[in-house]
């Protein structure tokens, strides 16, 4: 391996744990409704992507240390909560933690879907002190005793793959209230990180730690596969393939629905282009086969499903869904979107279709509907994100949309 060239990511297990970064991202707040600040695009270069290993897991323990909801955008039982934990950090060295921290889970939201579905997280530090500072680093040291996450480089004999205790970091943790992942940012500036069974590993001051999450998260979310020539020639990932665009089509099977499409990041047409390793791909390139390049539509769209996996596309309607009396205002809550998305938003009174008062369309004032004493009428509302980044309509139908009823009463 020749210097300054970081190796190839080596895939051993499937994925769903979060890693976690360290970038110098810049916020921008743009023009349309949410209630946080909106991070923006970033522009990094390309770099190859480390070795990691990665399982499906959601782990969650009692016994937690202090913790600071550094960005709530809702309910946490309805948002993906990021849980971020530093390892070799000192009591003097928080603040060097809290800033690596801020930088990963920005990274992470400059790139497209997350850009446009930061909203549906919820950021959440942990600040573990550490009597040491640093972690193991070399392959005679092995695990740091001083550590409470016992980070090391050299897992498995690999100087790149970074390894934590999960049980502890899980107790570290602690219970969340809906969804979470661990990420769990080593005290180093070492080119590395690895993914867990529940927590998914980084080095904070690594300068191409931004560009690692943002490969890294489309494992974890997305399921997705790597695509990069030297990558296992296993096809069992939504962005991976053994068939031809052909076979594809005539088949219905991956990413059929997006043949011949262009893909917005400049990608060029969305194909079959087939690596080295005999599996096919859905573009020439992608964040999933070189660090800094952006999610191709299949990808984003396997991402999205993942999310609404996860997650309702609205917070529990106000007042409860069913019978009510009075004139209330009735209150959909919809889930933010960035920039200028928004979920649809269609309202019904005995089925016929109204315009609700609200500019946002989240809510409609009974009172206008007039109801003589005695007299009811059932109201309806239905939230659905019609974003063209899915064309599984099955799947947008089942997971994308929420319909919710209300008896009023006059």
């Amino acid at each position: 391996m020749p210097p300054g060239n970081p190796g190839r990511l080596v895939r051993s297990l499937a994925a769903l744990v979060l890693v976690s970064t360290a970038v110098l991202p810049a916020a921008l707040e743009l023009a349309g409704p949410s209630p946080f600040g909106v991070i923006g695009p970033g522009a990094p270069a390309d770099r190859a992507v480390p070795p990691h290993t990665a399982r499906r897991a959601d782990l969650r323990a009692a016994g937690a240390a202090p913790t600071v909801d550094i960005r709530r955008t809702g309910d946490p039982a309805n948002r993906i909560t990021l849980v971020l934990l530093g390892d070799g950090y000192s009591a003097d060295e928080q603040e060097l933690f809290r800033a690596q921290a801020d930088r990963a889970w920005r990274a992470l939201m400059e790139i497209e879907p997350f850009r446009s579905y930061q909203g549906f997280f919820n950021i959440r530090r942990v600040e573990v002190v550490s009597a040491d500072s640093g972690i193991a680093e070399t392959e005679s040291r092995g695990r740091n005793p001083g550590t409470p996450l016992g980070m090391h480089f050299w897992c498995e004999g690999t100087a790149r793959l970074l390894c934590a205790d999960e049980a502890a970091t899980a107790r570290y943790a602690g219970e969340g209230d809906g969804p979470q992942y661990l990420i769990a940012l080593a005290n180093s500036s070492e080119y590395g990180g690895a993914g867990g069974t529940g927590v998914t590993t980084l080095a904070g001051g690594s300068p191409d730690a931004g560009r690692i999450i943002q490969h890294e998260i489309g494992h974890t979310v997305g399921d997705l596969g790597d695509e990069y020539d030297s990558a296992p020639d296993d096809a069992d990932y939504p962005n991976l393939a053994t068939e031809n665009a052909d076979d594809m089509r005539r088949k219905q099977t991956k990413w059929w629905r997006w043949l011949g499409a262009e893909s917005p990041d400049g990608g060029g047409t969305i194909g079959a282009y087939r690596s080295a390793n005999g599996i096919y791909r859905p573009t020439q390139d992608s964040v999933m086969r070189t660090l800094g390049g952006a999610y191709n539509l299949p990808s984003r769209e396997a991402i999205i499903e993942e999310i609404y996996r996860r997650i309702r596309p609205t917070d529990t309607p106000v007042p409860a869904p069913g019978e009510v009396t009075g004139r209330p205002r009735l209150e959909v809550r919809p889930l933010p979107l960035v920039g200028t998305r928004a979920l649809q938003v269609d309202w019904k009174v005995d089925g016929a279709a109204v315009e609700p008062q609200a500019p946002d369309r989240s809510w409609l004032d009974t009172a206008a509907l007039n109801l003589f004493p005695g007299q009811s009428a059932t109201v309806t509302a239905t939230v659905r994100d019609t974003t063209d980044w899915v064309r599984d309509e099955a799947f947008r139908d089942r997971y994308m949309t929420r319909t919710v009823s209300w008896t009023v009463t006059g």
